[in-house]
C-alpha cells in the first residue's frame, strides 16, 4: 500500500512544481545566480498572477538620486555565502591551499558590465558602515541603518575615508524599479 504513494509523489511534484517559481531569490540574493537576473519574476497561484520582487547583487558604479527617484548604474555580480561559497571557491580556486573562502563569502565578477536601473522614489536605502563624522576612528558598523536618498548620494561621493563603491549591494526590484538598496558589509 505504501508503494503507490512512493511512486505517485514524484509524479505529483512534477505536475505541481512548474506553477511555482522555484528560482525566487532569498531575501538578499544568496542563491546561485541570484545576481544575474533583471526584472520581476511572476508566479501563478490559483488564477492570480503575483509579481515577486527580484534581488540582484551588484557593485554600484554611479548613483543619481533625488526626491523623484533616480538611476543606479551598476555592475552585476554573483554573491555566494556559506556552503555554496565554499563549493564555488573550491571549483574556481583549487590551488588556493585553504578549505574555503576566508570570510565565508565568495564573489564572482567575470566580466564588468554597466547596467542602469531606475529607482522608485519610495525606495529604502540601508547601510551597514559609512563615514558618519569625517574621522577614521568613528567609522563603525551599525547594522541595517536607514538613510535618505540625499544622504546616500552624499556618502557615495565621499571617497576619502571609506569608498562605498567598494561594497556589494543587494537591490530589490519590483516592476522593473529598485525599491530597496542594501549595502553588504564585507570584512
Amino acid at each position: 500500500m505504501k508503494n503507490w504513494f512512493t511512486a505517485l509523489l514524484p509524479l505529483a511534484l512534477i505536475v505541481m512544481l512548474p506553477g511555482l517559481d522555484a528560482h525566487a531569490p532569498s531575501s538578499f540574493g544568496f542563491l546561485a545566480g541570484a545576481g544575474t537576473g533583471t526584472g520581476a519574476k511572476s508566479s501563478t497561484v490559483g488564477m492570480a498572477e503575483l509579481q515577486l520582487p527580484e534581488t540582484v547583487t551588484v557593485y554600484l558604479n554611479a548613483v543619481s538620486l533625488d526626491s523623484d527617484g533616480g538611476v543606479l548604474t551598476v555592475d552585476p555580480i554573483l554573491w555566494y555565502q556559506g556552503d555554496e561559497a565554499a563549493a564555488i571557491f573550491a571549483e574556481r580556486e583549487p590551488e588556493a591551499g585553504i578549505d574555503g573562502p576566508p570570510d565565508g563569502y565568495y564573489i564572482v565578477n567575470d566580466a564588468e558590465e554597466s547596467v542602469s536601473y531606475p529607482v522608485s522614489p519610495e525606495a529604502e536605502v540601508i547601510l551597514q558602515i559609512y563615514d558618519r563624522t569625517g574621522k577614521p576612528e568613528d567609522i563603525e558598523i551599525k547594522a541595517d541603518e536607514t538613510v535618505t536618498f540625499k544622504k546616500f548620494k552624499e556618502l557615495f561621493q565621499q571617497t576619502d575615508l571609506l569608498d562605498l563603491s567598494l561594497f556589494p549591494y543587494h537591490l530589490t526590484l519590483k516592476e522593473g524599479k529598485v525599491v530597496r538598496i542594501v549595502q553588504q558589509y564585507v570584512p
